[in-house]
């Protein structure tokens, strides 16, 4: 799956083809089983509880799956060449492939979607999902946040 067309149905814009974003069927499948997972741990436990309750929660449901996963992994920062030790971590990182940034907030806003952004660029992972857990329904908390490319030589990268 990928972004293709999803720019020009929006905009009627056409994305150069360097910012297509190609998701690899292996990290599709992690994802629909994360899905699966936060699903059920939703239904379990419901919205109202603090985002360390359902990591904990999504995590043992991972497992039962026998999905591989890293909770709090920490996310490595370069800048111009330095590694700086800031203390950013990934909420859950599936098979070292998918990101899961886990919220229990009353919205999401835009800087959530942009600290997924973020973490995508810097884990080097095409796809993450941004869950919040506080929602009736969890469907409504599930978004799908693609890294596309801000230039054609991060295509590279």
């Amino acid at each position: 799956m990928n972004n293709k067309g999803t720019k020009k149905q929006s905009t009627g814009l056409e994305l150069p083809d360097w910012k297509l974003v190609r998701i690899p069927e292996a990290v599709e499948s992690l994802a629909k089983i994360a899905v699966d997972a936060a699903f059920a741990v939703h239904t379990e436990l419901g919205p109202g509880l603090l985002e360390g309750a359902y990591e904990a929660c999504l995590s043992r449901e991972l497992e039962l799956r026998g999905v591989r996963h890293q909770r709090q992994l920490p996310v490595p920062l370069s800048y111009k060449g330095v590694r700086v030790e800031i203390g950013y971590r990934a909420d859950v990182v599936v098979e070292g492939k998918l990101l899961l940034e886990l919220k229990a907030v009353e919205g999401l806003l835009p800087i959530h979607t942009a600290q997924v952004i973020t973490y995508l660029r810097l884990l080097k992972f095409p796809l993450g999902l941004l869950i919040n857990f506080n929602e009736v329904l969890i469907k409504d908390g599930i978004h799908r946040v693609l890294n596309v490319p801000r230039t054609p030589q991060e295509v590279l990268s």
